[in-house]
């Protein structure tokens, strides 16, 4: 696959699973062996695991939206820098939902082989959102 074959694909991994939640599409696009590795040694593991996450996203942020701000590609990787957007409607990593609208950014180095992505590194401002939500106070507020 060219590089512009491997962008398109990541391309319509964001606009279909993550923008609008077609979990349906995640086979098509994502190898069996799928693995994302996450801020802190999370892993997410294979097509089902993947479904899993963005259910979770999208039960605790339903009007979740991924822009893509920057996409470059070289090989078989694509890096893309990213922004997230949404409202917190349900529970996430045991924190009640907050009303709160978060803005969160990232960056991802996707791996595909023959048209379908097989690995990710991808790191996100989880700390941003956890400020924005009210769960961490801001820096010099703190208390002590």
């Amino acid at each position: 696959m060219s590089t512009e074959e491997n962008k398109a694909i990541l391309r319509r991994i964001i606009a279909e699973i993550w923008n609008k939640g077609n979990l349906a599409v995640v086979d098509e696009v994502m190898a069996p062996n799928y693995v994302s590795h996450g801020d802190g040694g999370q892993e997410i593991k294979g097509p089902e695991g993947f479904k899993q996450m963005i259910t979770m996203a999208r039960t605790a942020f339903p009007d979740f939206h991924m822009t893509i701000e920057d996409i470059v590609a070289e090989g078989d990787k694509v890096a893309c820098r990213f922004t997230c957007r949404g409202t917190h409607k349900g529970e996430i990593i045991g924190i009640a939902p907050t009303g709160k609208q978060v803005t969160v950014t990232g960056i991802g180095i996707n791996h595909f082989v023959g048209g379908k992505e097989v690995e990710v590194w991808e790191s996100i401002d989880q700390l941003a959102m956890m400020k924005q939500l009210g769960v961490v106070p801001p820096v010099g507020q703190g208390g002590g």
